[in-house]
């Protein structure tokens, strides 16, 4: 990696850090009732059992760790967020929490029987080594399994959010360069850097998700307040053209009306591998 490349990777880390600093808070309130819904193909893609040793990468609020925790395994969550690890800490007391870094793992090799990261891969500069990590920190014949959102034909909420700032505002604002949002949603992609990792097996499955919203307006409060990337992506928009964002959005998300709210059609990915 050229200087170059090191300073914009280091750039994209450092932007995400804060992110995620700031917006714990808003993510657990709008997207916990959503990413909850890949856990479970998530700890059935690594066949975990009672007594296993997991870590669970880029541990966000803990959703992931303690339900694997439920499942009886033995369970290290670890996140770059001090943020994120204190609001882990004090909604599951019992499991621990540390804080570390995904592109350089503090642990030693082959320490867990199974390795998952939900939803944390499309924020890492750099996620081959992230990858190369869990193969490192996996024992032989144990397995890693991540999610990343489905393309935006399968995750509506993108696919609104999205449109409406082509529409309406500028997709091009700088902001520090970083792996494309939906490299891993290929299947090919996947399989492609897991076994640059040294995995063999790679497998990928798509899982149906809704998102539920007390309002079409929420969506674009949740992106907006929520998420590091697209909501980085949203605060640097003008005023007028991020007003303009917001009502295309609520107006795009209003097609999903339910009782309560909106019922929004979402998709992940679920991919696995074995060391």
């Amino acid at each position: 990696m050229d200087r170059k490349d090191a300073t914009a990777r280091a750039s994209f880390r450092d932007f995400e850090h804060a992110g995620w600093q700031m917006v714990a808070e808003p993510y657990h309130d709008y997207f916990s009732g959503l990413t909850v819904q890949a856990i479970d193909a998530l700890l059935d893609a690594v066949a975990l059992s009672p007594g296993d040793s997991l870590l669970d990468i880029a541990s966000g609020p803990g959703y992931v760790a303690a339900a694997a925790a439920a499942r009886g395994a033995r369970v290290t969550g670890v996140d770059f967020s001090s943020v994120m690890v204190a609001k882990a800490r004090a909604a599951h007391p019992s499991i621990e929490f540390v804080e570390g870094d995904a592109e350089a793992l503090a642990f030693a090799p082959g320490s867990f029987d199974a390795v998952v990261m939900n939803f944390g891969l499309l924020h890492l500069g750099e996620p081959e080594q992230a990858l190369a990590e869990a193969h490192r920190v996996l024992r032989a014949g144990g397995r890693f399994a991540f999610s990343v959102w489905a393309p935006p034909e399968l995750a509506a909420a993108f696919a609104i959010v999205l449109e409406a700032v082509r529409t309406h505002g500028d997709p091009d604002v700088a902001l520090p360069p970083g792996p494309p949002f939906f490299r891993f949603s290929d299947e090919e992609e996947s399989e492609r850097a897991l076994l640059a990792a040294g995995f063999r097996s790679p497998s990928m499955r798509t899982v149906s998700m809704s998102w539920c919203l007390p309002s079409p307006a929420a969506v674009f409060e949740a992106f907006l307040h929520g998420t590091p990337r697209t909501g980085g992506l949203l605060r640097a928009q003008s005023p007028a053209n991020l007003k303009a964002i917001a009502g295309a959005v609520a107006a795009a998300a209003a097609e999903y009306a339910a009782a309560g709210g909106i019922r929004i059609p979402m998709a992940s990915r679920v991919v696995s591998a074995v060391k």
